[in-house]
């Protein structure tokens, strides 16, 4: 399977993908359903309650998903959305529709399960904190830093803060929502701030959605700094930008593991492929 084509930014990636660069072209690929998700999740012994709106597109065999906030999108997009080709979509005025079009396309033509460069992460069945726990333990095994290093933690979770920890760095949160983590660690809301403090940025997929990506990427490409994304919102998105910006990526295509006690797949990507 041939490489994506390398890309520098979102907007890019959107023109390329329209100008057939990674496969057939959009307007050939129809939305099977769309439909969103309202998700609160407070997992057990915590004080945090997380709240999630999800857009997914379906064409074929893939899930094009995206994170957005409450209000961005009307009511009736998901009525009007099924069988509209993908090319509309990646034209449409919401960040969040282009994102979970731009998901589903590249998900499609290049499925994670068919990656040659993805690692299967089987994470176990059992309770949303076992779950959890292994999740973010499997993202943390992404970092390769030294002990002490800054790690910049852009979109918090309580458990991944404890696994940065656990592999001897100190964790640098910062969220648009949270202001304090379970352990009552003050939370950052200044994005830049933040990464210019860290030696290395672990950051959420959902910065996809909220359009900070590409500062997020140009920074951590200028500084040559270590960029982890864990994503469920656009994870065939961000594998577009490994090994130029992105060093690693944790891609958890939906049904996402906090909608399952069953064991479920993510898929490990790097940059260079140990």
């Amino acid at each position: 399977m041939t490489a994506l084509p390398a890309v520098h930014d979102v907007a890019a990636l959107t023109e390329s993908i329209l100008g057939r660069a990674h496969g057939p072209a959009p307007r050939e690929l129809l939305v099977t359903s769309a439909f969103w998700l309202h998700h609160t999740t407070r997992l057990a012994g915590g004080a945090t309650t997380y709240r999630n709106h999800y857009l997914l597109l379906r064409t074929g065999t893939a899930f094009g998903a995206c994170s957005f906030e409450e209000s961005e999108l009307p009511p009736d997009f998901c009525a009007e959305a099924s069988g509209r080709p993908l090319a509309e979509l990646l034209r449409h005025d919401s960040p969040a529709v282009r994102i979970a079009a731009m998901d589903a396309y590249l998900g499609a033509v290049r499925p994670h399960r068919d990656d040659p460069a993805a690692e299967p992460v089987t994470l176990p069945g059992g309770t949303p904190e076992t779950r959890a726990r292994a999740r973010d333990a499997a993202i943390a095994g992404l970092l390769d830093v030294a002990p002490g290093s800054r790690v910049a933690l852009i979109g918090v979770v309580n458990p991944l803060v404890a696994a940065i920890r656990e592999r001897g760095a100190e964790c640098l949160p910062c969220d648009l929502s949270l202001r304090s983590t379970q352990w009552g660690d003050p939370v950052s809301a200044d994005m830049t701030e933040t990464i210019e403090a860290a030696d290395a940025v672990v950051a959420t997929g959902m910065t996809l959605g909220n359009g900070s990506f590409d500062a997020l990427l140009g920074h951590c490409r200028a500084k040559a700094k270590p960029l982890v994304v864990y994503a469920q919102t656009g994870s065939a998105v961000a594998r577009a930008f490994l090994g130029d910006g992105v060093t690693a990526l944790s891609a958890e295509p939906f049904p996402f593991s906090q909608f399952s006690a069953d064991p479920t797949v993510l898929y490990r990507y790097r940059d260079r492929p140990e």
